[in-house]
């Protein structure tokens, strides 16, 4: 009898979390783990509006050699994008038509964007090469995070704004 009832109690739980996760999910939450931006719940709010630099977003990105390399060394985790990965949260610091200079550091039309050190080697010791720079294309974006070894934009260059998901608002979040 005690049996039983652990096992329904168990099963209650099960069903009541998935049921929560799928509301949150549908709802446009997401939980990110990783450490580019702070770790926790985060809200995926509709862009009413065109994209602007300094915009914190969420992006699918593209299935793309650079993405399946990204997926094999563990940049990304496994979500619900098309490619299969999570969405990137991200901010958009250029767009179509400026400038990226790639060298130590990125700058956008001849301006340094802080936080912005480019890496030759990841976190393992494994060669990492940067993007090549150049103009923005039309409806692309290029992304940064301000964490050291965030994977994004400096590495894998300007990605199609089709991707965008929306704006990233905090919902539950902490700096570790």
């Amino acid at each position: 009898m005690r049996k039983r009832r652990v096992l329904l109690f168990l099963t209650g739980s099960a069903v009541i979390i998935s049921a929560l996760a799928a509301a949150a999910f549908t709802g446009g939450y997401r939980l990110n783990l990783t450490p580019s931006e702070p770790l926790g719940l985060w809200r995926i709010e509709k862009l009413q509006r065109p994209v602007a630099i300094g915009d914190l977003v969420f992006l699918c990105p593209p299935i793309t050699a650079v993405f399946e390399e990204a997926w094999r060394r563990g940049y990304l985790r496994r979500g619900l994008c098309p490619s299969g990965v999570a969405p990137l949260i991200k901010t958009v610091a250029a767009l179509p038509g400026q400038g990226v200079e790639i060298t130590d550091h990125v700058l956008i039309d001849g301006r340094l964007v802080p936080s912005s050190s480019v890496w030759r080697t990841d976190g393992e010791g494994r060669a990492i090469n940067p993007d090549l720079g150049g103009v923005v294309p039309p409806h692309h974006l290029f992304l940064h995070s301000p964490f050291a070894s965030s994977y994004d934009s400096r590495y894998f260059g300007p990605v199609p704004g089709s991707g965008l998901l929306g704006l990233a608002r905090p919902v539950l979040t902490f700096d570790p």
